[in-house]
């Protein structure tokens, strides 16, 4: 099933910063994201509705959060980042 992705306002401005080869990796992942929306790890408690799709650039871990609408067949993207700090952020 595949989906078409809409951007949050959150997103849009952490991609916006990231160099030009991460960002392509997060492409990658989005374009996996939205042809498997079932791909990530569905997420417990606060942030229940939340997925969350881990894939490496530069040697390094980035988690990208997701929210799935079937009934649209959108996938939000919410945030898109390191580990560090990444849940603490999207509480917020």
């Amino acid at each position: 099933m595949t989906c078409e992705a809409k951007q949050t306002r959150r997103f849009a401005r952490q991609y916006k910063k990231l160099a030009d080869n991460v960002a392509a990796d997060v492409d990658d992942a989005v374009a996996v994201v939205t042809a498997t929306p079932t791909m990530g790890e569905q997420k417990k408690g606060d942030l229940a509705t939340l997925r969350v799709y881990k894939f490496h650039s530069q040697n390094q871990l980035f988690l990208l959060g997701y929210t799935v609408e079937d009934e649209l067949r959108l996938v939000y993207l919410e945030a898109v980042g390191s580990h560090e700090n990444f849940y603490r952020d999207l509480k917020r």
